[in-house]
């Protein structure tokens, strides 16, 4: 069920509701700039949960607006959303920038979310602590061969071939990269660059702070992070956000990339319906858990 979300400046936001009646989930999507990718985990969680998707601000199938491009902006949208749809606590799951923004909402309202799945995120230290490899790794797996990287660089930024170039490098499974790449693209919706850039850099002033680190460690929820452990960020870049959080577990999933529900999305499910409340999973092949 589609649904128009009104924030709380009066931006409509897309929004789509599905799933059994179970307990409710929101869903973050990643980018930032972009639109709901995250229909096929809404799938493999719906008869557990009852799923929302949604499209952040000025991205996708909500309005077109000038911003703003800022995180408070953002949690106060995804607050909207939870309200519109009369939950008073919800999980959440975040994926990417999506990841940042759900930790960011638990952070700023934890009395209203019963869990948080943090899924291929990038922690809470510096991007110093992580772009230089993923800067590097990016440019080997885009290259090989070398003509793709050279296409991806006579294409301008937002353009649908190059983001599926781009998109492509984020899956183990070689062969069927770029199909995956293709699903993500369909339907395109275009890229908010102007929001990308602003959100990205905002990340770059504002993550890693003391404030940020305190913060964490006095988060009282449970949480799940999910890896892939073939994601081009280099995972121990989560290692900050895991030591600090005083409530939390891990899966690393051996033979999946950025999107961890693609190339395993049997063992990404059974993570989930864990940190959910449901029966656990074998597929872990890392499993930590912290309590101070």
């Amino acid at each position: 069920m589609e649904t128009t979300v009104r924030a709380s400046d009066g931006v409509r936001l897309w929004a789509s509701r599905s799933g059994s009646g179970g307990a409710p989930l929101v869903l973050c999507h990643g980018g930032p700039g972009l639109w709901d990718t995250l229909g096929d985990v809404a799938a493999l969680l719906a008869d557990r949960a009852t799923v929302v998707r949604w499209d952040q601000r000025g991205c996708g199938r909500s309005q077109r607006c000038e911003g703003p491009w800022t995180s408070a902006r953002f949690v106060a949208d995804l607050d909207a959303v939870r309200a519109h749809f009369g939950f008073a606590r919800t999980a959440l799951l975040g994926h990417s920038w999506g990841a940042q923004l759900a930790l960011s909402y638990a952070l700023a309202h934890p009395e209203r979310v019963s869990a948080l799945v943090y899924v291929s995120g990038t922690g809470i230290g510096p991007d110093a602590d992580w772009y230089p490899d993923f800067a590097a790794n990016f440019l080997a797996r885009l290259g090989d061969p070398p003509e793709r990287l050279a296409r991806w660089r006579e294409l301008p930024p937002g353009d649908r071939e190059r983001a599926v170039l781009q998109w492509s490098i984020e899956f183990q499974d070689r062969e069927h990269a770029l199909e995956h790449a293709e699903r993500m693209a369909d339907p395109w919706l275009g890229i908010n660059t102007e929001c990308n850039k602003a959100l990205n850099a905002e990340r770059e002033r504002a993550w890693g702070t003391p404030e940020l680190y305190d913060a964490c460690r006095a988060l009282d929820l449970p949480v799940l992070i999910v890896d892939g452990a073939h994601d081009i960020r280099p995972r121990p870049a989560v290692d900050s956000l895991e030591r600090a959080l005083p409530d939390v577990r891990r899966v690393t999933l051996p033979e999946a990339g950025h999107l961890p529900w693609a190339e395993d999305p049997e063992g990404f499910r059974e993570a989930v319906l864990t940190a959910l409340g449901g029966p656990g999973g074998t597929a872990a092949v890392s499993d930590s858990r912290k309590s101070d």
